[in-house]
């Protein structure tokens, strides 16, 4: 079957003799005949056919060295197929996303415009024209996020939804298009009403966390692995809302274990795998996963899995964690993540009773990397106190966070409120017993914790205040108490922790969505 057809428009100015524009319009045509394939088939056309899909899979298994030799022969094969130039967009994408390489990201952002002049030579009544283009938009919107070019990133977010708003308008049952909206517009239902502008006046982006999670399921129950190439990237897209904006961990888990990935075999699939894993307290599972993951040489390097094992060990109490981290610090280029990798490694330190290795990793952790993102924030406030942390709270923090409730719930037993002396540790006391009975299903014991964490800490810029007021109002809500459940989410919105800030006032930002879409 003969892809759909896509006309390049030549034009010529017209200040040339007629005669000249016919002779380079007939050598232009004569040219592109001579190049394609077949020459009774456009020259220029938009058509995932099944050596772009094999690409496409490549790509998403992080096969890339492989992707640029099968991308050499399609285009070899199929000269005028500008499926080409989103997959080598795709390319680009992961290789900078993964590696956080500044050199490398200002050397390949100029291919943004490049691609983009090259899509609109195509004919504009294809479904793919808008969407093409509106794809590289994204996808370099976020890298701009990835490198700090904030304000470039929300400029070229806006185009890309005004696009996809278009083709939505011309081709609304085309699914790419649809899945590329739901993000957007789950995305944007999470802004916090302070930021909510920024989305307004840049692009007139508005939808709802409800709204976009409805548009990646019709996408994702409407199409199977063969008939829709970008199956796989919707559920990953998919996974993420259910995770941090629509709070279903379980259903996220749910989701990516039931959906046929292949852990050991493909890099991305592991990633994603071990990443919902220990987000859904599921240290064991994720410890399984990354202990076998795929390790041949042609796959993309991705030291973050490092830092995920890493941080994986060390919630199940294991020192030997340092390894993990260290090997990730060898191999980032980029600088997201190292200041949480040192405090993590002060931790290790720690827990072998190591103290002068712990001060020396704390130290660390003021000088190295950025504080761009809220762990790194955290990371290097607790590492500019003095103080030296409570080893009983710490292993409370780390066992729960891999799930281990009832070790966590022992460590806490073994120690009371009178303990501590200093006023944050007292807070972060009641805070994570709060948490622990929270996860075992005490509910009031989980309240009343949370509670006390609340009046002693919510006039200071510690998260714990913070996230305690946001678990109250996600207690609530599952208890079907909507008032109350909207109080404690605006008590954390108007809480200003001097870490986590952002992720928390998104958090309760979408539980009050939920709460209107009711």
């Amino acid at each position: 079957m003969r892809p759909n057809r896509i006309e390049l428009r030549f034009g010529c100015s017209p200040k040339l003799p007629t005669s000249l524009k016919q002779a380079l319009y007939a050598c232009t045509l004569l040219f592109l005949a001579a190049t394609a394939v077949n020459a009774s088939e456009s020259p220029a056309y938009f058509h995932y056919s099944g050596h772009a899909r094999n690409i496409y899979t490549q790509i998403f298994s992080f096969q890339l060295e492989d992707a640029r030799v099968s991308l050499k022969s399609l285009k070899s094969r199929e000269p005028g197929n500008l499926a080409a130039i989103h997959l080598d967009n795709y390319l680009d994408f992961f290789q900078l996303y993964v590696s956080e390489d500044k050199a490398l990201y200002q050397r390949l952002k100029k291919n943004e415009d490049a691609r983009l002049k090259l899509l609109q030579l195509g004919d504009e009544t294809s479904p793919y024209y808008y969407y093409g283009q509106a794809d590289i938009l994204l996808q370099w919107a976020f890298l701009k996020l990835r490198f700090g070019e904030y304000l470039p990133a929300f400029i070229s977010i806006g185009k890309a939804y005004k696009l996809l708003q278009r083709n939505q308008q011309k081709y609304p049952r085309f699914l790419p298009n649809l899945k590329n909206l739901g993000i957007l517009h789950a995305m944007v239902g999470a802004i916090p009403d302070n930021y909510r502008w920024g989305a307004r006046v840049l692009g007139g982006l508005h939808g709802s966390i409800r709204q976009g999670k409805a548009e990646l399921e019709t996408v994702i129950s409407k199409t199977s692995n063969q008939e829709f190439p970008f199956r796989e990237e919707a559920l990953l897209l998919y996974t993420y809302v259910l995770l941090n904006f629509s709070n279903e961990p379980d259903k996220a888990w749910m989701t990516v274990s039931n959906a046929g990935l292949n852990p050991k075999s493909n890099l991305l699939h592991c990633f994603l795998l071990a990443s919902v894993a220990m987000q859904c307290k599921r240290n064991d599972d994720a410890l399984e996963l990354l202990e076998n993951k795929p390790t041949h040489q042609s796959l993309l390097p991705f030291p973050y899995l490092d830092f995920l094992h890493g941080n994986a060990k060390l919630r199940k109490l294991d020192p030997g964690a340092s390894e993990q981290f260290l090997r990730f610090l060898k191999n980032f280029k980029g600088e997201n993540g190292i200041k949480e990798t040192y405090q993590k490694l002060s931790w290790a330190a720690l827990l072998r009773n190591d103290i002068p290795e712990y001060r020396q990793f704390k130290a660390l952790a003021v000088h190295q990397g950025q504080a761009a993102t809220g762990p790194d924030k955290n990371a290097l406030i607790e590492a500019q106190n003095p103080r030296l942390p409570s080893l009983s709270l710490l292993k409370a923090r780390l066992l729960f966070d891999g799930g281990y409730l009832a070790k966590a719930l022992e460590t806490m037993l073994k120690v009371n409120a009178r303990d501590f002396k200093e006023v944050p540790e007292q807070i972060e006391y009641h805070y994570r017993t709060g948490r622990i009975h929270h996860s075992l299903g005490n509910m009031a014991a989980a309240l009343s914790a949370y509670r006390t964490a609340i009046d002693l800490g919510q006039n200071l810029p510690l998260y714990f205040a913070c996230n305690a007021a946001l678990q109250t109002g996600l207690i609530y809500e599952k208890q079907k108490n909507l008032p109350l459940a909207r109080q404690f989410f605006r008590l954390c919105l108007s809480l200003d922790p001097s870490d986590y800030r952002s992720s928390l006032h998104q958090s309760a930002k979408a539980g009050l969505n939920r709460l209107d879409g009711l």
